[in-house]
C-alpha cells in the first residue's frame, strides 16, 4: 500500500472511531432520555370510552404521587388486573387493552409511572418498580383483592415491571405482551454498532428473573414487532417455569394484536378464567 493511500485510510479509520465514541458518549450521557418517554397528560378519560372509573392518586414510599384509574369490571368481578402500560405515552392510550378485561368482568388498576401523564417525579428504572409495588398495595391493601385474585399485565416496558413484581408477590398469573428479553437485547438489537452493553446502566433484566416466577404465564408477541423482535419473547418464555403459553398475533408493536383477532380475544380470555375461575 502507498504512503499516500496508508495516510488515507488511517484518516478514515480515526474518524470513525471518532464518531463511534462519541455516538457512544451521547448514548452514556442521554440514556434517560433515549429509554423513558414520557407522555404528557392528556383530556382523554375511561368516561369518553364509556367506562365507569374512579380517580385516583397513589401516593408512594418516597413521596411521588401517580396518577391512577380504577375500572371496575361489568359484572361480579373475578378479580382485579394490575396493568403495567409500555414506554410511550399514558394511561390514557390503554383504554381499549383496559376494557377487554373489564368485559370480562375483571376490574383493572391503569397507572402513570412518576413522571408520565399526571404523575409527579422523573422515571428510573427502582423507581417504576416502586411504583409497580405502590399500584399492587392499592388493589391488595385498599381494595381487598386477595393476591391470588390479581393478575399482571405488562406491556413491552412494562412488560419488565411486571415481571419484576412478579417475583415478589403471588399473583394469580402474569400476561407479557411485546416485552424485551432485557434492556441491553433491545438496545444492542437497534444500535448494533455501539457497545451498548457496556454502556447501560438500565437493566430490566427479565430474562434473568422469569425462572422464579412460580404464576401461570402468558406470554403474547407478533414475529412482525418491529420494536422488540420476536426472539426476545420467545427467549423469555423459554426461560420461564411451567404453567405457560404462547400466543403468537400479528402486526407491528403498536398495533392491536390480540385485541383485533377474535382468535386472540379468545385465548386471552380462556387465560383469565384458568387463572381466576
Amino acid at each position: 500500500m502507498s504512503s499516500p493511500l496508508r495516510r488515507s485510510v488511517v484518516r478514515l479509520v480515526r474518524a470513525f472511531a471518532l464518531t463511534l465514541a462519541a455516538c457512544a458518549l451521547a448514548l452514556s450521557a442521554c440514556q434517560s432520555r433515549l429509554i423513558w418517554l414520557p407522555g404528557a397528560p392528556g383530556g382523554r378519560t375511561p368516561r369518553d370510552a364509556g367506562l365507569a372509573y374512579e380517580e385516583l392518586t397513589l401516593t408512594t414510599p418516597d413521596g411521588e404521587r401517580l396518577h391512577a384509574w380504577f375500572l371496575p369490571a361489568r359484572g361480579e368481578p373475578r378479580g382485579a388486573l394490575l396493568l403495567s402500560h409500555g414506554n410511550a405515552g399514558t394511561i390514557e392510550h390503554r383504554l381499549d387493552l383496559a376494557r377487554a378485561f373489564v368485559d370480562m368482568d375483571v376490574a383493572v388498576l391503569l397507572y402513570d409511572y412518576r413522571g408520565y401523564g399526571r404523575s409527579t417525579g422523573s422515571p428510573s428504572e427502582e423507581g417504576t418498580y416502586v411504583d409497580a409495588r405502590t399500584a399492587w398495595r392499592e388493589l391488595v391493601e385498599r381494595r381487598g383483592f386477595a393476591p391470588a385474585r390479581v393478575l399482571l399485565y405488562g406491556e413491552s416496558l412494562g412488560g419488565a415491571v411486571a415481571t419484576q413484581l412478579a417475583t415478589e408477590v403471588d399473583a394469580a398469573g402474569l400476561v407479557l405482551q411485546d416485552t424485551f428479553s432485557s434492556l441491553a437485547d433491545a438496545a444492542a438489537y437497534h444500535y448494533p454498532w455501539l457497545p451498548v452493553r457496556l454502556l447501560l446502566r438500565v437493566d430490566y433484566d427479565s430474562a434473568a428473573k422469569i425462572e422464579r416466577i412460580g404464576a401461570p404465564l402468558l406470554v403474547v408477541h407478533s414475529p412482525q414487532d418491529e420494536v422488540v423482535p420476536f426472539a426476545q419473547g420467545e427467549a423469555l418464555f423459554a426461560a420461564a417455569r411451567e404453567p405457560k403459553e404462547l400466543l403468537v398475533t400479528s402486526g407491528g408493536h403498536n398495533d392491536a394484536g390480540w385485541l383485533a383477532r377474535p382468535a386472540g380475544l379468545a385465548r386471552v380470555r380462556a387465560f383469565v378464567e384458568r387463572t381466576l375461575p
